[in-house]
């Protein structure tokens, strides 16, 4: 199956065994944001129509938002859009959006898996969360190790973060938006944070 064919977190849990609860586990500190990354999000928000098509909602909105975040991680981290991933038949797939440990043969060449961002297509983050769910456990997986993998499902607007840990699936509590960049980047910071110390 390919991740999409995934549609909810329910259907992933059962096939898995994958164990859900909900709870906070991001420590949120307001980020500093670059004035220029400020007005050039807010020059596409105003100006142009970025929830229109999912196209337009991944090239004006999440995309920079993952890759204005992400800066800071270069050295050691890498960002993929669009990369394959596959473990076996049953998890395979292309995720939209994927952080990982950088590898020091180049940006060419992915190494484990860390973070997974799924666009809520449609605004539907119930299929959203089953398709990342899906993709989590496939990074788990090509992992082989048992530390956390991280997920985010997004429309744009509004950021869900969750943490899969062996057989457990937390979701956070808390809703992140573009309305908030500052908390939104915060939170994006954390995560990166968090598993950037795996990574090194």
């Amino acid at each position: 199956m390919a991740f999409s064919d995934y549609k909810t977190i329910a259907q992933v849990q059962q096939k898995y065994g994958i164990r859900y609860q909900e709870g906070d586990f991001l420590t949120v500190v307001e980020a500093q944001l670059s004035e220029q990354f400020v007005q050039e999000f807010q020059f596409n928000v105003q100006n142009l129509d970025v929830f229109s098509s999912e196209a337009a909602r991944c090239e004006l909105l999440i995309l920079p938002i993952l890759r204005e975040a992400y800066k800071k991680y270069a050295e050691r981290l890498s960002l993929w859009v669009q990369k394959p991933l596959n473990y076996d038949a049953a998890l395979s797939g292309t995720p939209d959006y994927m952080l990982s440990k950088r590898s020091s043969l180049g940006k060419t060449v992915l190494e484990y898996p860390l973070l997974m961002v799924a666009e809520a297509k449609k605004n539907d983050f119930e299929q959203g969360w089953g398709q990342c769910l899906a993709e989590l456990i496939a990074g788990q997986r090509l992992n082989g190790a048992e530390q956390a993998i991280y997920g985010v499902v997004t429309d744009g607007r509004y950021w869900e973060f969750g943490k899969l840990e062996r057989q457990l699936l937390t979701r956070s509590l808390s809703t992140f938006s573009i309305d908030n960049l500052a908390v939104l980047f915060g939170a994006l910071d954390e995560v990166f944070g968090q598993f950037e110390r795996v990574a090194v």
